[in-house]
């Protein structure tokens, strides 16, 4: 009986956001619109209209649009991984991102502009280097060998083609322990984090890779390095850039490519801040689980970014696409969407003030599931009245 009744969910459910993933596509080509409207009406502040849109309509929409909480029924989700649509629209966005980044530096060699124009278009062509980065996220966890290869394909004009290496080889088997460069500490401010993050990144990931070619008896400075590979296309792009361009254009390929990972550092220091998986008796640590990650329903952040703010989900099951990822009750849950929190973490007083009262209430004041930045441990425990239980 149970299984008719699933059957029958499975067959009745229509993805209301069916049509609202297109978002994930529509809100990275917004990065364009300063320079188109620059072209229109010659007004260098409006270069700035994506950076705003980013960093103040896109929170104030997701803080008055609220939330969405709804989840398919566990009978829709094989259906909705099979769906090709969902897959089309993240094959979609890679050429859109792609013309952006070619946009800005076409742009930005063409155009005699004052500093502060120039640092607009460096944010607004680095900021669509972040929504690559979050493309090559979702392609990158997927088992498809044409998937992985868009991922590289998207990660290359940021110079970021490690990401899925160290990402899914290494952040998601260390996530919320202190060893996991990628997972905020308590206490630990986002500028601070990511003199850490940034390095850690690379050597986890090279490290990585070098041990999976050595167990293959593959040399490491060769084509089958998935490291070099994106960083060949890199290398590549940024010279077909500068033949064509000039050499004024690499600073700024260097610089955008500079705040797009930036905002992959943002990301990684909202999604785990302070929370810490439990060590086991043999020395390993515990499954990760949900509650080991911030989860953020705000609706339209969640739209353009593929879910990726259903953290939770997402660390529990990994290759899980997009669409199907749920919401789960009592989560460690922030107050606003991505672009909101990393405004917030820009200052680290005013993310302490906020995020320290909601982790704690995360884990039920209990330290032994907090992960603290190892030289504030005692001032925190002290300034928050925390005790170890007997």
């Amino acid at each position: 009986m149970a299984s008719h009744v699933s059957s029958i969910e499975a067959a009745c459910y229509q993805d209301r956001k069916r049509y609202l993933w297109l978002l994930s596509i529509f809100v990275p080509a917004l990065m364009n619109a300063g320079l188109l409207l620059y072209l229109i009406w010659h007004d260098v502040f409006l270069l700035w209209a994506p950076v705003a849109f980013n960093y103040i309509v896109m929170p104030l929409v997701d803080f008055f649009a609220g939330e969405d909480r709804s989840n398919p029924p566990a009978s829709a989700i094989a259906a909705l991984e099979e769906d090709r649509y969902y897959r089309y629209i993240t094959y979609a966005v890679v050429p859109v991102l792609w013309i952006s980044y070619v946009f800005g530096a076409w742009f930005v060699s063409r155009h005699e502009l004052p500093w502060y124009g120039q640092l607009a278009v460096i944010l607004t062509t680095g900021g669509a280097g972040g929504f690559c980065i979050n493309v090559g996220h979702e392609l990158g966890h997927k088992q498809a060998g044409f998937e992985r290869w868009l991922a590289k394909i998207i990660l290359a004009p940021t110079a970021y083609g490690h990401f899925t290496i160290e990402h899914n080889r290494g952040h998601h088997l260390d996530v919320a322990t202190p060893g996991d460069s990628a997972s905020a500490r308590m206490g630990e401010g986002l500028w601070q984090f990511a003199l850490r993050e940034v390095p850690g990144a690379v050597a986890r990931s090279w490290r990585l890779e070098r041990e999976r070619l050595q167990g293959a008896s593959q040399p490491v400075w060769s084509l089958h390095n998935e490291i070099l590979q994106p960083l060949l296309m890199t290398l590549l792009f940024y010279v077909l850039l500068v033949t064509w361009l000039g050499w004024r254009v690499l600073p700024f390929l260097v610089l955008s490519a500079l705040w797009a990972n930036f905002q992959l550092t943002c990301a990684n220091y909202v999604e785990h801040y302070g929370l810490l998986r439990r060590k086991l008796d043999d020395g390993s640590y515990e499954r990760c689980q949900p509650y080991h990650s911030w989860n953020s329903n705000h609706m339209f952040s969640n739209w353009a970014l593929f879910h990726l703010q259903r953290h939770s989900d997402h660390h529990a099951y990994p290759g899980r696409r997009y669409q199907s990822l749920r919401h789960f009750d009592e989560l460690p849950t922030l107050p606003n969407g991505y672009f909101g929190m990393f405004t917030l973490a820009y200052f680290p007083p005013l993310w302490f003030r906020a995020m320290d009262p909601l982790l704690l209430q995360a884990v039920h004041r209990d330290p032994t599931r907090i992960n603290f930045q190892p030289e504030k441990h005692a001032t925190l425990m002290r300034k928050y009245g925390l005790k170890l239980s007997s």
